[in-house]
């Protein structure tokens, strides 16, 4: 018995997709906090679906594919913002335009390249794939996207709340709001490889949803988005073993789960607040 409940530990692929989920749950973790709090939780979506075009055109003048990923996220970024203050439209109108577009455009591109590379691998990762290269990258980015978050976190919630009070206390909100999408992008170029372009979207918005939900300080709720996203990647990994499932997508409905079971219980509990102060 215990040791079937120990198999997935036994082989060398499964131990990485653990690392790997390890590595991505602390940034992902903590942006999806400030992305929630912020509204931004559709930028996230954009720079994820943006940077297939960047791939694909790194695979073709063959350099890193992390490379031509970061630079298509920080077009799409610069590009949402740069319509968004010139223009009439509202922001969630002009991210659909801009991720769809280059969206589309990395699909056109694809279709026109011949590649061992499976758009499957792109799209939704390749969790069981990866190798030490693949975690040491992954690792790099990970802490510089961590520390930054961790040391800025203040800063970056004043200016996820009220950016008008961020700029009148003295903070460079330019370079805040400009250093939080390079971070976001540099975070879903973290996770391509393991969770691909469209799941990565559900570590960046889930996690953050679900602490808001079970707690209302920020601080604490930074470590709980960690903490749920550690248990539903670890968790998620171990049941794709033996459901013989996907590992990412696994892990995204343990995540959609959990914030189910967060809103209910978070409902409810309101309810009989509101009830406990009707009765007083």
């Amino acid at each position: 018995m215990i040791h079937e409940l120990l198999l997935p530990f036994q082989f060398g692929f499964m131990v990485n997709a653990f690392i790997i989920t390890a590595i991505i749950a602390v940034p992902t973790a903590l942006l999806s906090c400030y992305l929630v709090l912020k509204g931004w939780s559709l930028m996230g979506d954009a720079i994820s679906h943006a940077v297939l075009p960047g791939v694909v055109l790194a695979y073709i003048i063959n350099i890193p594919l992390i490379i031509g990923a970061f630079g298509a996220g920080m077009i799409c970024a610069l590009a949402t913002g740069f319509l968004t203050e010139n223009s009439r439209i509202k922001q969630d109108t002009v991210m659909g335009v801009v991720f769809s577009g280059m969206f589309g455009l990395g699909i056109v591109m694809y279709t026109k390249i011949h590649t061992d590379i499976h758009l499957d691998h792109i799209l939704f990762g390749n969790m069981l794939g990866v190798t030490s290269g693949d975690i040491f990258t992954t690792g790099l980015i990970a802490l510089f996207v961590a520390v930054v978050v961790i040391l800025k976190r203040r800063d970056l919630l004043l200016h996820a709340f009220d950016p008008a009070q961020a700029k009148a206390a003295g903070l460079r909100v330019g370079i805040l709001h400009y250093g939080l999408l390079s971070i976001l992008s540099l975070t879903i170029v973290a996770t391509l490889k393991a969770v691909g372009i469209i799941l990565a979207i559900g570590l960046l918005i889930a996690p953050g949803a679900i602490a808001f939900l079970i707690t209302k300080r920020f601080e604490r709720m930074l470590v709980v988005a960690v903490v749920v996203t550690l248990v539903s990647g670890f968790g998620g990994i171990y049941l794709s073993f033996f459901l013989d499932s996907a590992p990412a997508p696994t892990i995204i409905l343990i995540l959609s789960g959990i914030f189910v079971i967060s809103f209910i219980w978070q409902t409810r509990r309101a309810v009989a607040l509101s009830r406990q102060i009707g009765g007083m």
